[in-house]
């Protein structure tokens, strides 16, 4: 396995297994995406964030509470990550879809983002997906299940500071109400 799209409990997802270079470069060719912007990493546990992102314990208190779920939490990178990919940063999430934890479960975090020219809006039915990306993922996943068709809510958790990058179905008051009992 190399680059595979699957569905998520947002929007369908393009992804690679964390560390492999190849595939990382092979998404951003195919979303003619920019290279200066980053790619989110699902995982299937809070153990595999913690193997590479430094979790506060505001952070896991978010994590636990909201994921799996529509959270994306960007945190302050691993050494292994800085050093195998160059990210200081790493935005993690864990979905809510059995088809997408079942890869997490097996392959371990992966670099993904969502399946869409860079920029547009992202697609979300699979005939679509399959016609346009066919020949040009290794395995197209499909589902039964809808997917919201609503980003993750990001939220930026590197310093001192909490900030809302993006806000989606968790609001930025659910996420003040976990926060202000730590």
């Amino acid at each position: 396995m190399s680059v595979i799209i699957f569905p998520t409990d947002t929007v369908y997802g393009i992804g690679t297994k964390i560390f492999d270079k190849d595939g990382i470069k092979r998404i951003y060719e195919i979303k003619n995406r920019p290279l200066d912007k980053p790619l989110a990493c699902l995982c299937a546990s809070l153990q595999q964030i913690k193997n590479i992102a430094i979790v506060t314990k505001e952070a896991e208190a978010l994590i636990n509470k909201f994921l799996p779920g529509a959270l994306t939490v960007i945190l302050n990178a691993k050494d292994n990550v800085i050093k195998e990919i160059g990210y200081k940063t790493i935005g993690v999430r864990i979905p809510n879809n059995k088809i997408a934890l079942s890869i997490l479960e097996e392959n371990g975090p992966m670099l993904t983002t969502s399946v869409n020219e860079s920029g547009a809006v992202p697609l979300n039915e699979y005939d679509e997906i399959n016609e346009k990306y066919k020949d040009l993922v290794d395995k197209i996943y499909n589902t039964n299940t809808n997917s919201s068709n609503i980003a993750s809510t990001v939220v930026l958790l590197t310093g001192d500071n909490i900030k809302v990058l993006r806000e989606g179905e968790i609001t930025l008051s659910q996420i003040n109400e976990v926060l202000k009992n730590i």
